[in-house]
Parts: structure tokens; C-alpha cells; sequence
């Protein structure tokens, strides 16, 4: 076997390198640098960090689910098809919008008493037609949104229609995720 030198051969015009300039910190530095106690020292201060932490990550999330992010919106409102039925729904003018403000009429018209009861009695007759035409209404709007979805991604997922429905009853500017479109500007 022959030996190998144990120093290499330096050249007069190359310099010998001096190393990272400090030792390599043993393996107990390490993990005594890396560790953090479980209860930290202040108390209140860790709570407050905490609580605003907490207040930024929830804030963050509305903000994002209200703004329609994939990401912050829940299991109901995620998907494709999801976020088409509520561009379409949004897009059309719904009976169903009507609805919650006629049954506010309603229990104020409850407040009429002696000779003008019979104004209860008519907006109670006209809140039943108005339910009436809010049903046939979500019937001819689920269908026209079927074909639509079933032309565009092949076919409709399960409970679509339900969540189509219940979004046109919704006032437009309760509905969240914010509406995204403009009345007229139906989805392609």
C-alpha cells in the first residue's frame, strides 16, 4: 500500500483556507438552543400574543370567504360547480329576494287591530302566492341551471339544486360569499 501525504501540497500562489472562524457547536448546544419552555414566563402577554394571533388568522379567513377564496370557503361553497350555480344565481333576478321583507310586512301588519284586520288577513293571502311563485320559480331555475352545468362539466353534482335554491331566497346583499357578478352577467 502506499501512503498518502497528509497534508496536500500548497503552491506558493494559493492561500490555505482558515476555516468557518468558530467551533462547531456540539450537539448539547444545539438542543439547548432549540428549546423553549412549555409555559412561557409572562403569562398574560403570551395570552395577548395568542388572542391577536387568532384574531388576524379569523379575520384573514372572513375576509377570503367573503372575497369567494377556494381556500376559506367551507365544504358546502367549494367546487367548480359550487362557484358557477352562485354566479348564476347572483346573475338572475330571483322571486325569492322578495320574500324575507313581505314576511317582515306580514308580522308589522299583525299590529293592526278593530277595522283594519283585514290587512293581516290580505298580506297573510299574499305571502302564501308569493311562496307559490317562489317554489315555481326555484323549479324553472334549478332546471335551466341543470342543463347549463350538465353541458359545461357533464354532470350535476348532488345537492347543487338545493344550494341554488336556497341562495335565491337569500337577500343579494346578505349572501356570502359576496355576490361576485353583476344581474345579467351569467357564467359561460
Amino acid at each position: 500500500m502506499a501512503k498518502t501525504p497528509t497534508t496536500p501540497p500548497q503552491s506558493d500562489d494559493t492561500e490555505v483556507a482558515a476555516g468557518k472562524g468558530r467551533a462547531t457547536p456540539t450537539r448539547k448546544e444545539r438542543e439547548a438552543a432549540n428549546k423553549r419552555p412549555l409555559v412561557p414566563t409572562d403569562r398574560k402577554q403570551a395570552s395577548k400574543l395568542s388572542k391577536e394571533q387568532l384574531a388576524a388568522q379569523r379575520d384573514r379567513a372572513r375576509v377570503g370567504m367573503a372575497a369567494g377564496e377556494e381556500r376559506y370557503l367551507p365544504l358546502r361553497d367549494k367546487g367548480p360547480q359550487k362557484r358557477y350555480t352562485r354566479d348564476f344565481v347572483d346573475a338572475r333576478w330571483n322571486v325569492g329576494e322578495v320574500l324575507l321583507p313581505l314576511l317582515v310586512l306580514v308580522i308589522l301588519s299583525y299590529f293592526f287591530q278593530g277595522s283594519l284586520a283585514w290587512i293581516a288577513e290580505a298580506a297573510l293571502i299574499g305571502v302564501w302566492i308569493v311562496i307559490a311563485i317562489v317554489a315555481v320559480d326555484g323549479i324553472v331555475m334549478t332546471f335551466q341551471l341543470r342543463k347549463r352545468l350538465v353541458a359545461k362539466f357533464g354532470s350535476m353534482e348532488r345537492g347543487v339544486r338545493w344550494y341554488a335554491f336556497m341562495r335565491a331566497i337569500q337577500l343579494r346583499p346578505m349572501r356570502m360569499p359576496k355576490v361576485q357578478v353583476k344581474r345579467g352577467q351569467y357564467p359561460s
